[in-house]
């Protein structure tokens, strides 16, 4: 009776053990989940003046207000109207920069929108010839020659490039204002660079890869070919190498940024089709899958300012995954999923908090902008 339960039991292991049986082609049948349906976002009219408002809204907004300001003296204490002439408001200097972008921006794509005229009237009272050299005193006060690194200077160069773009009078005349700024930004990321020896890796403000991916935009778009290459060799210099990225890991509670996807963006930029491709394949294997998918970075508390960033984490995975498709066509798998991580968190950012509403605006808009046509 024992050899027979015995027997027995070897059996159901073994049995355990085995492949499932083939399918009549002759491959293993794998379980896939379905694909979510995503209908694509639309960035239409309608969108782009529920988005204008939220910069409308702060660009004036003083207060509250986030300085990260270092104090040298007690001259340095004052409002951030006369610290920053041109990007007081909205928060935060950077904020106010990429609000200011935000607003070029939907000129850009809609140039007889209802609110045009005022986006004008705004932007001509900021961006003053007057405001922009107070911008750059502070920039050369002895504490703060690094403020903004380089998460600001990289919206400071996509705010120059696409007034660039703005091919009006009204676009000429502000390039025009912001050119000694932007001359100085390029300046400082031509001196940081070959200093920078590690990357940094973080899915916060300080992220390189984010930060270098712009300013690439911004020197590619007006030919600044001593920016381009520094940008490509520190980018070759820190990711070329790079296998296996801990995707699992990601986000982080106050992750804004896809450390993974950033850089794959950045490299987009920076390498050949084919050697993008290959390194791609290496770097993050599981995108090539047909059925990858994530679900959406949620956010619990969208009056938590930290809490918050998880929005913007999603416009950040949708722009990356975008570009992917676009660099790589047999990618196209991702734009679905870039689509689902926008149509989750968009519904949601115009509200009453000013948390979120005083920079994610910005966030929707470039993930919109870089939708696959």
């Amino acid at each position: 009776m024992i050899r027979v339960c015995c027997f027995s039991l070897f059996l159901l292991l073994f049995g355990a053990c085995q492949s499932p049986a083939p399918s009549p082609s002759g491959e293993a049948e794998t379980s896939v989940p379905p694909r979510p349906n995503v209908a694509a976002p639309q960035l239409d009219r309608a969108e782009a003046r529920r988005l204008a408002a939220l910069p409308l809204a702060c660009l004036d907004t003083e207060y509250p207000n986030k300085l990260n300001q270092v104090l040298g003296t007690a001259e340095d204490l004052r409002a951030p109207r006369d610290l920053h002439p041109a990007f007081y408001g909205c928060f935060d200097w950077h904020s106010a920069v990429h609000g200011h972008w935000s607003l070029v921006q939907l000129l850009l794509q809609f140039p007889d929108l209802e609110e045009a005229p005022l986006i004008e009237q705004k932007l001509r009272e900021r961006l003053t010839a007057a405001h922009i050299q107070g911008e750059i005193a502070y920039f050369q006060s002895t504490h703060n020659k690094n403020f903004e690194r380089t998460y600001g200077w990289a919206w400071l160069l996509k705010l120059a490039e696409a007034l660039h773009q703005l091919e009006t009078p009204l676009g000429q005349e502000l390039t025009e204002n912001l050119q000694p700024l932007t001359d100085l930004i390029v300046q400082k990321y031509l001196d940081f660079l070959p200093n920078l020896q590690y990357p940094i890796r973080v899915g916060t403000h300080t992220n390189t890869a984010f930060g270098l991916g712009f300013a690439y935009d911004y020197a590619e778009a007006v030919g600044h070919a001593d920016l381009q290459a520094a940008i490509q060799q520190r980018a070759l210099a820190f990711y070329q190498t790079d296998v296996g990225c801990p995707f699992d890991w990601e986000p982080g509670g106050y992750d804004f940024l896809s450390p993974c996807l950033e850089e794959a963006d950045l490299m987009r930029r920076s390498l050949s089709q084919a050697d993008f491709k290959a390194w791609l394949g290496q770097f993050l294997p599981q995108l090539a899958a047909p059925n990858f998918w994530m679900e959406p970075a949620i956010v619990s508390d969208r009056a938590d300012g930290h809490l918050v960033h998880l929005d913007g984490v999603n416009f950040c995975r949708a722009w990356c995954l975008y570009g992917i498709a676009k660099a790589l066509p047999e990618y196209g798998h991702l734009v679905p999923l870039g689509h689902a991580q926008i149509q989750h968190s968009l519904p949601d950012i115009v509200d009453d908090h000013y948390e979120g509403g005083h920079w994610l605006a910005s966030f929707a808009l470039y993930a919109l902008s870089e939708l696959p046509e």
